[in-house]
Order: structure tokens, then C-alpha cells, then sequence
């Protein structure tokens, strides 16, 4: 008779006791083949997992228990099941609630189409993937590792989410808070250094007036409690000698993208569009300045996106077009689109048009002025990227503002507790303070 065929599914990001019961248990019913989640099928119900599927794939294939390894591109189990048709498969018995519930309930009824056999090893005590997972969080990251995790996001994710951070504490705030539904996990794939809200978290003109060296600070502040990966703002990126050497240095940070504006001038906030005198770079200039940032940087992963103001500035959907097309022949990495106009209908246009051309480059869009449009809705008409570019620095300042009066006008701080969190709560968001 011959050997039995078992599948395990497994993701193998932390590898744990309780993954190597699992494969020894599955190894004494017959041949263990494991269907490897590739980073896609991870990142649709969770976070992308730390280590990619090729350094994954070469642990599970180093496993005695293990006879072969074949990729399973979705959390979905019945495409490899389909094809391999095994007699058994071996899981932990943790998937009869959650996320996973729906899945087990498909494994089930496949296996039922050729009499194959569901088998549930019990769940390993002792074992806290969440801890682990903190636990790697906690040792921090390196810059070719951060660098790399925005690309990584694009192959593995339709839409990835960034929100903007200003400081250390915003930054554990967009690196820890996380919901769960249905569909699974859901938190914040990155962070956006916006020069706008780290320019005004210092109390200075949104101008260009706060030196490289202070956002290179800030930069610093940010990684260091943080794993993310960052999209850089730099405005128009200067002149195309200075321009070069940011690329450069946000590249030696760990920087995964910088934005680059096609305007000239002193700057002034694109949400201002026609009310002030703004005007854009030609487009033989800003496509030189392209050219000399991609020409400067040393890895494949860093990525420099270039940010039309067209539409901001009312110059028609074809000069948006004309340009952006442009700065992918001149070699940006991607664009990002932007508007005034609340019902985000010219952004739609212009999503419809960029499939077009945009040959696989990512499409960025800021939902600050159209901020109904769901992020299903972006992902349905072809974006890749959703930056919530000021929302963290506009929801904090309110609140001081309210505190800092009712504490004026009432004489005494009691009044304004409605507009505070408690000092425990706040602690509790930054590591290491309870032991300290």
C-alpha cells in the first residue's frame, strides 16, 4: 500500500513549538507535503509576515518531518487541495472560531469529495504567537529590512494603508493599533513623514523652512520606536545637486519612497491650488530631477514617486496625463495624484486613464479633501496606495487647543478631563515603561 499523501498549510513567519508539533504529528500518518501562504495570502487576513516566502520556504524545506514544499497563494485551501488531492490534513485545532472558521468549513467539504480525513492537533500551551511577534517587534529593524518592506507590500497587498506620523508617540500609535472583523486583521502597512505636519509640530511655516537635518531628526525619532516602512515628503526636492544627496541619505535612514513635487517656487500647501500663486515645473525640468534622484540612489528598493499638481492647480486632466506620463519615461517609480475637489470624481477619472499607462507602477492618492470615497472603492479603480497625509497631527491639536481653554476659563484642570486620556493609558502605549 502506498504512502499516505498529508497537506499542512502553514504561514512559518515565527516558526514555534506548536508549528513543529504540528509537523511531526502530520509525519506519522505518511509523506507531509506543506503549502507555503505565500506573503499575499498572508497579507489578505493579517499583517505581511517578517521574513519573505523564499527565506520562509528554505526553513520548511530543512524540516525532516517535511517531503515537499509548494506554494498556496491564498488563504483559501482548495486550489492546492484540488490539485494534490492528499488523504489527510493536518491543522491546528485553533481555526473552529475567527478568521479562519470559513476556511476550515471549505477544507472539510473538499476532503469529503474523495474521503479524505481532517485532523486537528491540539493547541500547544505555553505558546503566544502574539508574544513572539512583540517580541520580535521589540528588537527593532534594520534599514535594508525596512527599505524593502514597501515593495514587498505592492507584490503582496492590493491597497496598502499609510498614515502620517510626527513623532514617537503618533508613531507607536500607527505601529500597534489594530481591528479585527471577519475578514480578518487590519492595521496600518506604514508611515508618511509629512513635511505639512512636521513643520507645523514645530511650530513653523509649511515653507521648506525646516532644514534636511531636523527632518532627518524626526526620521530618526520615528524608526526608532517603529518597524514600518516610511514614504518620505520632500516637497519639490529642491534643486536637482540637493535633490541627490536626499536620496542618499533617506535611503541610508531606511526611507522606502520619497515624494517629489512638480512645482517651483516657494512652497505653499497644494490644498491653497488657485488662491495663492503657485506655479509647476516645466516638464523637461522636472523630469531631469528624476533622472539625477534615480541616477543617485544605490538599491532597487528605494523608490522615488512623483506627485502631478495638475489637477490641484486646474490645469485640465490632460496636462495631468501629459506630465505623469512623462515622469514614468523618465523613470519615477510612481505617481500620486491629487485634488481639491471633494467628490473625488477627477481622481476617479484619472485612476480610469492611468491603466492605461502606468505599466504596473503604483498610483498614490491622499484623501484629504475626498475623503468619502472608501479605500474599496480606490482599490476598485486601480490604486495602490491610500496616505491619510495629516489626520494624526489634525485630531491632536483640537484637543489640546479645548484643554488649554476650558482649563482658562474654569480655573482648574477638572473640567477638561472629558478632552484626556489618563496618564496610565498613555504610558501603556510606549514600551518598556512598566518595568522601568
Amino acid at each position: 500500500m502506498s504512502e499516505k499523501i498529508v497537506y499542512v498549510g502553514i504561514s512559518a513567519d515565527i516558526m514555534h513549538p506548536g508549528h513543529i508539533n504540528i509537523l511531526k504529528q502530520a509525519s506519522k500518518h505518511g509523506r507531509v507535503i506543506v503549502g507555503l501562504l505565500t506573503d499575499k495570502a498572508i497579507a489578505s487576513y493579517k499583517r505581511l509576515p517578517f521574513l519573505t516566502y523564499e527565506q520562509r520556504k528554505d526553513v520548511i524545506e530543512n524540516m525532516k518531518q517535511v517531503y515537499k514544499v509548494v506554494p498556496q497563494e491564498t488563504l483559501d485551501y482548495r486550489p492546492n487541495l484540488e490539485k494534490i488531492r492528499p488523504d489527510i490534513v493536518v491543522h491546528g485545532d485553533d481555526w473552529k472560531e475567527g478568521v479562519q472558521k470559513k476556511v476550515r468549513q471549505q477544507v472539510l467539504e473538499t476532503l469529503s469529495n474523495w474521503d479524505g480525513e481532517l485532523i486537528e492537533v491540539a493547541y500547544t500551551p505555553g505558546i503566544s504567537s502574539t508574544q513572539l511577534i512583540n517580541a520580535h517587534k521589540d528588537l527593532g529593524t534594520t534599514p535594508d529590512r525596512r527599505r524593502s518592506q514597501l515593495r514587498r507590500l505592492l507584490n503582496a497587498k492590493p491597497l496598502i494603508r499609510i498614515i502620517e506620523t510626527h513623532n514617537g508617540l503618533s508613531s507607536l500609535i500607527a505601529e500597534d493599533i489594530e481591528i479585527e472583523d471577519e475578514k480578518g486583521k487590519h492595521s496600518f502597512d506604514g508611515v508618511w513623514s509629512s513635511s505639512l505636519t512636521d513643520s507645523t509640530a514645530k511650530g513653523m511655516p509649511d515653507i521648506e523652512a525646516v532644514d534636511p537635518s531636523s527632518r532627518a531628526n524626526s526620521v530618526d525619532q520615528i524608526f526608532n520606536v517603529t518597524t514600518k516602512p516610511m514614504i518620505y515628503d520632500s516637497d519639490t526636492g529642491g534643486k536637482p545637486e540637493h535633490f541627490s544627496y536626499t536620496v542618499k541619505n533617506l535611503e541610508r535612514l531606511g526611507v522606502s519612497a520619497v515624494v517629489i513635487e512638480d512645482k517651483i517656487g516657494l512652497k505653499k500647501n497644494s490644498l491653497f491650488g488657485t488662491d495663492v500663486a503657485q506655479q509647476q515645473d516645466s516638464i523637461e525640468d522636472f523630469c531631469n530631477k528624476i533622472r539625477v534622484g534615480k541616477n543617485a540612489q544605490v538599491s532597487d528598493d528605494f523608490m522615488i514617486i512623483s506627485r502631478c499638481e495638475s489637477l490641484i492647480l486646474e490645469q485640465g486632466m490632460n496636462d495631468a496625463l501629459t506630465r505623469c506620463r512623462a515622469y514614468l519615461e523618465a523613470g519615477s517609480d510612481g505617481i500620486m495624484i491629487h485634488s481639491r475637489k471633494s467628490d473625488g470624481k477627477e481622481i476617479l477619472e484619472f485612476c480610469s486613464h492611468y491603466r492605461e499607462f502606468g505599466a504596473g507602477r503604483p498610483l498614490i492618492v491622499v484623501p484629504s479633501s475626498f475623503d468619502k470615497i472608501t479605500e474599496k472603492e480606490f482599490e476598485d479603480a486601480g490604486v495602490n496606495i491610500v496616505i491619510y497625509a495629516n489626520h494624526m497631527l489634525r485630531a491632536a491639536y483640537p484637543a489640546m487647543y479645548k484643554t488649554a481653554k476650558s482649563i482658562l476659563e474654569n480655573k482648574r484642570a477638572f473640567e477638561a478631563r472629558e478632552f484626556c486620556m489618563s496618564i496610565k493609558d498613555i504610558l501603556e502605549i510606549i514600551p518598556g515603561t512598566k518595568n522601568a
